[in-house]
């Protein structure tokens, strides 16, 4: 477990609101590098199949493999940290981070490459169940929402700043391989941000009585029986949204160089689209739900916009921008909507467990659909399949929305209420 130390310099006194700040700061830049290496395979798409002599599918697969890992690891990562402490778990996924990076960007093929996602992916998801027990411990009382809402952001600008530079880093430094040695690279800054957290909370440990957190999204089996059906609309909600968000934009770039030939540097910055609007949107959204609630109705509306965008990118020849804005605020709108709607339809004790199961389900749908979005590019020599299979998923969001809103108008309608400024228990955390 993490441990006390005496000293506390002057320059670093935690009862102070900037303080933490500081630390805010460093824990939402703990992950930041692995936002940016998650999708600069995405970017990179194009140039990676050409490469290495692979196909569509093999970049679904090294998605599919990022997300295999973590069904299982949300069952013991919350254990784990639990056990050694925040600090020394944390230090240790972002090593698994920096790891997989690595043998990612230097990998002699599709397997090398492979095992290094899987590696990487382990770290990645791991380290972000660590971020919020973190910050669940120095901004519960105070400014957890907020605090939630900005790291997010952080991590957003990440997966934005992918997307938009690192064609042109292949294109201008010597190819793709640079430009996944400088995600690596940017692996490497989060780990040193980590490093600073650990010191300056060492440092405040004994200074300042932090809050009691739990381990995470740990699972308890004994909970899930207590789970009402408008727990299990919100899972498969879950599933089928994000089923339909980010192995799409694991190939989108290569959909938008194919299709419309754009130019690779062109199609990342479309992609970005969706990252740069849930970035900026989703602590408004946030914050404005909170107070207006019609949680019930805002997911219906998230999931029902998805099945306009991907038809139009999948069976029209319309430039994709309006739909990758459609689609980014439909990504601003459920995921600023979803997670912090779990804890008001569980009991407190079980939130961890309900935190841990959405996403094991999640997991599995993020393994599965990027290989079969590849696999069909593969098999039709289009994206009109894996676009419709999209837009199929976003309707079937929009089904599960629905029975979400029956089943909640029967319970009492607690998800139609605003919270009027009262700060949700616990804020969820996603990819």
């Amino acid at each position: 477990m993490d441990g006390p130390s005496p000293v506390h310099p002057r320059f670093f006194d935690p009862i102070t609101p900037t303080s933490r700040w500081v630390l805010l700061a460093l824990v939402g830049l703990m992950p930041f590098g692995s936002y940016f290496a998650y999708d600069s395979i995405s970017a990179l798409s194009t140039m990676i199949m050409e490469g290495m002599e692979v196909d569509q599918e093999a970049i679904g697969l090294l998605y599919s493999f990022y997300s295999w890992p973590n069904v299982i690891m949300v069952l013991i990562g919350g254990i784990l940290i639990d056990r050694l402490g925040t600090r020394r778990m944390s230090l240790i996924f972002s090593s698994l981070i920096v790891l997989g990076a690595a043998i990612v960007a230097a990998a002699p093929n599709i397997t090398a490459m492979i095992i290094g996602r899987t590696i990487f992916g382990i770290g990645a998801e791991s380290l972000i169940v660590c971020q919020s027990v973190i910050l669940a411990k120095w901004f519960k009382g105070r400014e957890l929402a907020l605090s939630f809402g900005l790291s997010l952001t952080i991590m957003r600008i990440g997966t934005a700043l992918s997307f938009n530079t690192e064609a042109a880093i292949a294109n201008t430094f010597g190819g793709w391989r640079v430009a996944l040695w400088v995600a690596a690279g940017f692996c490497v800054l989060s780990f040193v941000a980590n490093i600073f957290y650990v010191m300056l909370e060492r440092l405040a440990h004994d200074k300042v009585k932090l809050a009691e957190a739990p381990a995470g999204d740990k699972v308890v089996a004994s909970d899930i029986k207590k789970f009402n059906s408008s727990f299990w609309f919100i899972a498969l909600l879950c599933v089928t949204f994000y089923s339909a968000i980010f192995p799409f934009t694991s190939l989108a770039v290569d959909l938008f160089v194919t299709k419309w030939g754009m130019t690779v540097e062109a199609a990342g910055s479309i992609t970005s689209v969706i990252t740069i609007m849930s970035a900026v949107l989703a602590p408004i959204i946030g914050w404005s739900v909170d107070r207006l609630g019609r949680r019930g109705m805002l997911l219906m509306l998230g999931a029902l916009l998805m099945v306009p965008s991907h038809t139009a990118m999948g069976v029209t020849h319309i430039h994709p921008l309006a739909s990758m804005v459609v689609l980014g605020f439909s990504f601003s709108l459920v995921s600023a909507v979803l997670w912090p709607t779990v804890p008001l339809i569980v009991e407190a004790k079980s939130v961890g467990t309900a935190f841990g199961l959405i996403t094991m389900i999640q997991n599995i749908g993020l393994a599965l659909f990027p290989w079969l979005n590849g696999k069909l590019r593969v098999a039709t020599q289009s994206y009109v399949a894996s676009q419709l299979m999209f837009a199929a998923l976003g309707f079937l969001g929009f089904v599960f929305a629905l029975l979400l809103l029956r089943s909640d108008k029967k319970a009492g309608g607690i998800l139609k209420k605003g919270r009027m400024g009262k700060e949700a228990p616990v804020q969820g955390e996603e990819r």
